[in-house]
């Protein structure tokens, strides 16, 4: 059997589990270790043990549970809704206020917790309850949650880049820092469309009523000072690492302890509340671990083929693609992808193929890697939020009250997604968009 065979095997037969609905780590771990037995012998059995060191060596792994664990107290404690409250009156009197309140709330989830799963939840619990109240337009406001939680697997800390980063051999500081303008860029982009559709349709997002918003200068300073907290933890704890005065590692550890800290401060700190945000840190870094490990294995056994080799031969000389073709056809496998997987599932699929196939690309610029990075969280996210099978659809129907049907939220989600697209399409025309930041900061990652 050829190699190239014995690799679409293993695909087949990975995707085939995947339908039968096994975990993602069994079916990826389960397709290596079987190939790498039937290949290689007994000496297979070195494998799991050596990706194991592999991952346990690699010490930008240690931000993985401490940034989650921030993101997950500050939710747990109530901090992020204080900083709802305090966005309600700074942004109430503008036409559509609440729902830009909301896409800055969401930039800000992002920079403290960098899932977008969190970001959606805190949304639908604390936004859209005050926005449907005040007569917002239903398709507006479920576009608004599900659009501005898609910033959180690209502003850092993202969890995504840093499992991007580790597949992709690629330091996280600088996927982190490449992720901030894209990600600035589409939040601009969502709330200028929130501001033009607001002028245009009036109503659609009226004007919070000004009586809810009247209050002495004492309680407007008690309540930005309640909704400050998020922001101090951020720009302590990013500010420390820009100017290098700690590590990737030690920021990490410098934004989970403010975290702490702040609940201490805020009165909220109990045991309670450490044990649900340790269990749920621990079952989130778990299923990471697990999919890396998986994701080694398989890679492993799959540059072993050549067939990352085979394929570059296929595309670029017997197909004779382009560079920017070969990137485009990347681009759609993953929006087709993005119907029946998550974002951390596709990536560890495909990364044993597409990174080095992307590394060998000739695009007329360096650091292709990190760029390449930036264009897949962007490109998953546009299939996680699209139908027919997109992931957060079913997350926003199950969050969302009874009176919002499936329908409201399929079709809130399209102008969102076209400005993903032309966020794509810029970052193709513009690279530097991503990599001017990184190239500027000189870090310590």
């Amino acid at each position: 059997m050829s190699y190239e065979l014995i690799a679409i095997l293993m695909f087949a037969t990975m995707s085939v589990m995947l339908l039968t609905g096994q975990r993602v780590f069994g079916a990826i771990g389960f397709v290596a270790a079987g190939a790498a037995l039937l290949l290689y012998g007994q000496g297979a059995v070195e494998m799991p043990f050596n990706a194991t060191l592999k991952l346990f060596n690699w010490f930008p792994m240690l931000t993985l549970p401490l940034f989650i664990y921030m993101g997950y107290i500050l939710s747990e404690a109530g901090i992020a809704e204080d900083l709802y409250r305090a966005f309600h009156v700074w942004f109430g009197r503008l036409r559509g206020g609440l729902a830009i309140g909301t896409i800055v709330l969401m930039v800000v989830i992002s920079a403290m917790n960098g899932l977008s799963v969190a970001g959606m939840a805190i949304g639908a619990t604390i936004a859209l309850p005050e926005m449907l109240k005040r007569g917002y337009d239903k398709v507006l406001i479920t576009g608004v949650i599900q659009g501005g939680s898609s910033l959180g697997i690209l502003i850092p800390p993202s969890v995504v880049l840093v499992l991007y980063g580790m597949i992709a051999r690629q330091p996280v500081s600088q996927l982190w820092f490449a992720g901030i303008m894209p990600g600035l860029l589409m939040a601009a982009m969502f709330i200028t469309y929130i501001m033009i559709r607001a002028k245009l349709n009036p109503k659609l997002a009226p004007p919070v009523p000004a009586e809810e918003l009247n209050m002495t200068f004492g309680q407007k300073l008690a309540l930005a000072r309640a909704g400050i907290i998020p922001f101090v933890i951020f720009f302590f704890m990013t500010g420390l690492f820009v100017f290098g005065y700690t590590s990737l590692v030690e920021s990490s550890a410098v934004g989970a302890t403010s975290a702490t800290l702040a609940a201490v401060i805020k009165g909220r700190f109990s045991w309670r509340l450490i044990r649900e945000t340790s269990m749920k840190t621990l079952a989130v870094s778990c299923m990471f671990l697990w999919l890396i490990l998986a994701a080694l294995a398989f890679g492993a056994v799959f540059d072993g083929l050549g067939a990352v080799r085979a394929i570059e031969n296929l595309f670029l000389n017997q197909w004779e693609m382009s560079p920017w073709a070969i990137i485009i056809m990347m681009q759609v496998s993953f929006l087709l992808l993005g119907m029946f997987l998550d974002d951390t599932a596709m990536l560890v699929i495909v990364a044993p193929l597409y990174i080095p196939l992307v590394a060998s690309l000739d695009l007329g610029f360096e650091n292709q890697l990190i760029w390449y990075g930036i264009l897949y969280t962007i490109t998953c996210q546009i299939a996680y939020i699209t139908p027919p099978f997109g992931y957060n659809l079913f997350l926003m129907r199950s969050l969302a009250p009874k009176e919002f049907s499936l329908g409201d939220i399929y079709r809130s989600i399209w102008p969102f997604a076209g400005m993903m697209v032309l966020t794509i399409i810029l970052l193709m025309i513009f690279p530097q968009i991503a990599l001017w930041l990184p190239e500027q900061i000189n870090v310590r990652g």
